[in-house]
C-alpha cells in the first residue's frame, strides 16, 4: 500500500468509528473490505459461503469480523454503510437492513471512485465490454500514455487505489450490477455499447436493467461526453439521463478490421474513438493502436484448426445477442455449442443469424429445455450431458473448411467456474483431438 495514500486516508479517517457491512468476500468485496479499514471503518464482512475461515480478515483488525450463512439482520445490525458486491440484488439483503437510507448502501465501484482524480472512462452495455475496455487500454498505451483498466472485469477500482497507481487515464469497465448502486460515480467520457436481454435471474425486468445501465450518465457534468447507440435513439432520445454532451455512433466510421470481426466490433472501435478523442488522442494516434490490437481470449478466438475444421472459442458469448453477434462474423458453414445456464431472451430471435450458417446444433449441459423447443424444428439437433461430448459430436460430423463455435449463449456456472474455465476446456479438447 503507497505509504502517502496510507497517511491521506489515515489523516481523513472519514469511516471513523462507522461500522460498514460488506456483503459478498469475492475479490471486490474484500478489496472493498481492505479499503474501509484503512479510511477508518470496523469490516464486517458476510458471505453465504460457510465454507470461508477467518484467514480472509487479515489486514482488517482486531474488530474486523465475518459472518457466514444466509442473509439474516444480525449480520447487517448497527451498520452505517453496506457495500454490495456485484452479484448479490439489494433486495435479497433489504429485509435484513432495517431502515438504513438507500445512499448508504453502495458498490464497489463507488466506494473506491471517490479517491480516483484521474480522467476516467467507463464502458458498460450487454456484450463488448470487455473487448472495448481492452482495447481502449491498448491505444492509450500505445499512444506513451499509462492506463489501469478493470473495475468488474480484473481488478477491482479498490485495489488500485490501494496501490494508488499513477496512470494517466482510468479505464473501467462496469456492469449493471455495479452501477445499480452508484450515486456519484462521474467518468469524464461514457460508453453505453448496447442493451439486449440478459442478467433477467438478477433483475426484476428489462426496465429495471436499461436502468441500471444508464446510472453510468447520471453524475455526468456538463463538461462530460455520453457515447451511445445510435440504433437506440428513438429510446433514449425522449429520456433525461444525463447532462453531458451526448454523442451516437452506428459503427460506419471505421472499416471493418481483421483482428477484431465483425460488425459488432466496429461499433465498438468507433465508441472507442469518440471516448479516447474526448481525452485528447488525435487519429493518428488511435488507428495506429488500432492496428496493432490483437483482441481478447474466449471473444470470437480463434484457437486453431485440427484436420481443416477451424475451432472458435467465443466462450464470452453469455447471452443471445452475443450469439448473434458471433454468427455474424462467418459464412458458414457453422457447427454451434450451445448450454449453461440460461440467462434471459426469446430463442428463436437466434433462427434468422443462423439460418445460411448453421448447419447443425449441439447442446450441452443445462439449458436444454430453453434451446431445444425453439431450435429443434429448424437445425439438426443433439444434446449431450457435457461440452466433451458436445464436441466430439460435432467434430465428427466434420468436414474440411466447417467451423466448430463455442458460442454458448449462457452463463457457465451450471458446470465452470466462469467462462474462461469453459473456453479453456473447450481448447483442450480442440488439442486432445489435434
Amino acid at each position: 500500500m503507497d505509504s502517502a495514500f496510507v497517511q491521506q486516508v489515515t489523516t481523513t479517517r472519514m469511516f471513523t468509528d462507522r461500522l460498514a457491512v460488506v456483503a459478498g468476500a469475492g475479490r471486490s468485496g474484500i478489496a472493498a473490505a481492505k479499503l474501509l479499514h484503512a479510511l477508518g471503518a470496523t469490516v464486517r464482512i458476510v458471505d453465504a459461503n460457510k465454507k470461508l475461515t477467518g484467514a480472509i480478515l487479515e489486514g482488517l483488525g482486531d474488530e474486523a469480523r465475518l459472518m457466514t450463512g444466509p442473509f439474516c439482520q444480525e449480520q447487517f445490525a448497527g451498520a452505517d454503510v453496506i457495500v454490495v458486491s456485484p452479484g448479490i440484488p439489494v433486495r435479497k439483503i433489504r429485509p435484513f437492513i432495517g431502515d438504513l437510507p438507500a445512499r448508504k448502501i453502495i458498490s464497489e465501484l463507488e466506494l473506491a471512485s471517490w479517491f480516483a482524480d484521474e480522467p476516467k472512462i467507463a464502458i458498460t452495455g450487454t456484450n463488448g465490454k470487455t473487448t472495448t475496455t481492452a482495447l481502449i487500454k491498448h491505444i492509450l498505451e500505445q499512444s506513451g500514455r499509462t492506463a489501469f483498466a478493470g473495475a468488474n472485469y480484473g481488478t477491482p477500482l479498490s485495489e488500485y487505489i490501494l496501490e494508488k497507481g499513477q496512470c494517466d487515464v482510468l479505464v473501467l469497465e462496469v456492469s449493471s450490477f455495479q452501477l445499480q448502486n452508484c450515486r456519484l460515480f462521474r467518468p469524464n467520457a461514457a460508453i453505453l455499447l448496447n442493451v439486449s436481454a440478459n442478467h433477467l435471474d438478477y433483475h426484476l425486468d428489462m426496465a429495471e436493467y436499461l436502468a441500471a445501465k444508464l446510472k453510468i450518465f447520471e453524475r455526468q457534468s456538463s463538461d462530460g461526453l455520453a457515447i451511445l447507440p445510435a440504433e437506440m435513439r428513438a429510446v433514449l432520445d425522449p429520456k433525461t439521463f444525463t447532462r453531458a454532451e451526448v454523442k451516437w455512433f452506428d459503427g460506419e466510421k471505421f472499416p471493418q478490421q481483421p483482428n477484431l470481426p465483425g460488425n459488432h466490433n466496429r461499433l465498438n472501435i468507433e465508441a472507442a474513438w469518440l471516448a479516447l478523442e474526448k481525452i485528447g488522442l488525435t487519429l493518428e494516434e488511435f488507428e495506429a493502436g488500432l492496428k496493432t490490437f490483437t483482441g481478447k481470449h474466449h471473444r470470437i478466438e480463434n484457437i486453431g484448426t485440427v484436420r481443416g475444421v477451424q475451432f472458435i472459442n467465443d466462450s464470452k458469448g453469455t447471452n443471445l445477442d452475443a450469439v448473434k453477434a458471433a454468427l455474424r462474423s462467418f459464412e458458414g458453414p457453422v457447427k454451434l455449442l450451445l448450454g449453461g445456464k440460461f440467462k434471459g431472451g426469446d430463442v428463436t430471435e437466434l433462427i434468422p443469424a443462423m439460418k445460411g450458417r448453421v448447419d447443425e446444433v449441439a447442446l450441452f449441459g443445462a439449458g436444454r429445455e430453453h434451446f431445444e423447443p425453439a431450435l429443434k424444428n429448424h437445425f439438426k439437433i443433439s444434446w449431450h450431458e457435457n461440452l466433451d461430448k458436445a464436441v466430439h459430436k460435432l467434430f465428427a460430423d466434420s468436414a474440411a473448411g466447417d467451423t466448430i463455435l463455442l458460442s454458448p449463449g449462457t452463463a457457465s456456472f451450471d458446470a465452470y467456474t466462469g467462462y474462461e474455465a469453459r473456453g479453456d476446456h473447450f481448447k483442450r479438447i480442440m488439442e486432445e483431438l489435434s
